[in-house]
Formats: structure tokens, sequence, C-alpha cells
């Protein structure tokens, strides 16, 4: 799975209380609530992302609550995969069960740049960045983790599979 796309870059401890902040959680809707992303950290953040992009930050990227909304909404923005120096625990777990890749790798986190243009490749593990001409290399997606990241996520990845047994697909 090849994804392509721009930096955004932060820098340690972005907790889930920045990337949605508590004020919006009576919000339901989940559009609408991904208006509010990051904004209080970084309040071009809407207006910049475009699909495919990329959030790069450097350590403990989504400490704090272990709320589901945080990276539910950085999906939901069209962020295809963040690359940080390390994760929160059960931000990384809550990134994977909704089907949004995460790369753990210090090198790319450090020299990646705001902007910088990026190329993915999860079945390997490598990061090319563009803009730098620099290849790194994280810990890639192999056997069920990658099913469960291209299928979308936990919910379908169990969907297609009752599906399969009971239609024998």
């Amino acid at each position: 799975m090849k994804l392509k796309g721009k930096a955004h870059k932060y820098g340690p401890d972005v907790n889930t209380d920045v990337i949605t902040p508590a004020r919006y959680l009576n919000i339901t809707d989940i559009a609408e609530l991904s208006n509010h992303c990051m904004e209080d950290l970084d309040s071009q953040f809407i207006s910049r992302v475009q699909p495919g992009d990329f959030i790069i930050a450097t350590t403990n990227f989504g400490c704090g609550s272990s709320r589901e909304h945080a990276p539910t909404v950085i999906k939901h923005c069209g962020i295809s995969c963040i690359i940080a120096s390390s994760f929160a625990r059960i931000f990384f777990r809550n990134a994977i069960n909704i089907g949004l890749p995460i790369l753990e790798c210090a090198e790319a986190a450090e020299i990646t740049e705001m902007g910088d243009d990026l190329e993915v490749e999860l079945a390997t593990g490598e990061i090319i960045n563009l803009t730098k001409k620099r290849k790194f290399y994280a810990k890639p997606y192999t056997g069920f983790l990658l099913e469960l990241i291209e299928r979308g996520g936990l919910i379908e990845y169990t969907k297609e599979r009752i599906k399969e047994k009971i239609f024998n697909i």
C-alpha cells in the first residue's frame, strides 16, 4: 500500500486534547467534529490538509486521554499516515483499530519539515522524503496488521470476515 502526500510537522507530546479539544466532544457528526482537528495547536491545519497528507511528530504522539475520537478525526481529515518517533500506546492501538496507519521512525520524524513531500510503502516500511531525497525505514506492516489497515480497520475487517463465513466467499 503506497501513500503519498505533504507533511504537517509537530513536536513532542501532541495530546488527544489538542487533536480533538474536549469542548467539542458533544458533537456527534464526525465531519463537523473533524473541522476542529488540531485547532488548538495549529489553527491552519484544516485549511491546509489534503487527502493523503501525513502528520509528522516527535515523541509521545497521542498521549493523554484514551478517546478514540483523536485518530478518527485525523483519518477523517484525510491524513493517510502518522509518522513519529514514538506514540502513546493507547493511541497506537486506537489508530490501528480504525485503520489509520502509524509508523515509528525517529530519523524521519527529525529530518522531515512542514510541507515536505513524502511517499510511504506500508508493506516495506519505506519512507521517502521526496523533498530532501532521503530514505528511511520503519517496521513494515505485514500479515494481519496490513490486512486490517487495508480493509479500513477492525470493524470493516470483521464485517468482511463474517460475510466470508456466511456466504463462503
